[in-house]
């Protein structure tokens, strides 16, 4: 009788920890989706281990893609939401708009339909801002950092001001292009992140 007992309060505590597990779904861009490197090196990959590794059992979903702008992530978005149904949504784009030139305010829009989308869907979201190399000059560079700390503070989403800090500009974290965080990168990108995210969890 002993046993039975054990074995059903053991069933239910899996169950709770089923029910508990939530699902992380991250809209990026080469940053996210690794470009360059091998998938299982990169910081999502990262994360997944981490979030075993302190007991949680959330399901990480990456849906980034190389080359994405805000416009394209705006656009999957809807389906992204409807198919996996995610309790947190990591928002990783704005790069490509920035080394394109586009408007801060077309970043902006663009990034608070994504946020709307996701918290009408019951998401809570985490901003990753994204800052530009001085040769842009300094009034767009500003415009554009300016872009996340505006959406932060107007729809009360976490925010982590700069994803690439301590990377950015650091030539032996980065690939050989400058823009794309090498390896050694990896770990940093996610300590980045954490404190962001896991009061999200």
């Amino acid at each position: 009788m002993r046993v039975w007992f054990l074995s059903a309060a053991l069933a239910l505590m899996c169950m709770a920890q089923t029910a508990t597990a939530g699902t992380i779904l991250i809209v990026g861009d080469s940053i996210s989706a690794a470009f360059g490197l091998d998938t299982r090196l990169g910081w999502v990959s990262l994360l997944e281990q981490r979030l075993r590794e302190q007991g949680y059992d959330d399901k990480v979903v990456n849906a980034s893609i190389s080359g994405d702008t805000s416009a394209g992530g705006l656009a999957r978005l809807p389906a992204l939401l409807a198919e996996h149904k995610p309790d947190v949504v990591i928002v990783e784009l704005g790069g490509n708009d920035g080394l394109r030139g586009q408007l801060p305010a077309q970043l902006k829009q663009n990034l608070a339909g994504m946020i709307d989308a996701s918290q009408q869907a019951g998401a809570k979201v985490l901003l990753l801002g994204m800052q530009l190399p001085p040769n842009y000059g300094e009034r767009y560079t500003r415009a554009f950092a300016a872009v996340y700390a505006e959406l932060g503070q107007e729809k009360k989403v976490a925010l982590v001001p700069f994803f690439l800090e301590g990377a950015g500009g650091r030539p032996e974290l980065m690939q050989a292009d400058g823009i794309h965080p090498a390896v050694g990168a990896q770990g940093l990108l996610l300590d980045n992140v954490w404190p962001a995210l896991k009061p999200l969890l």
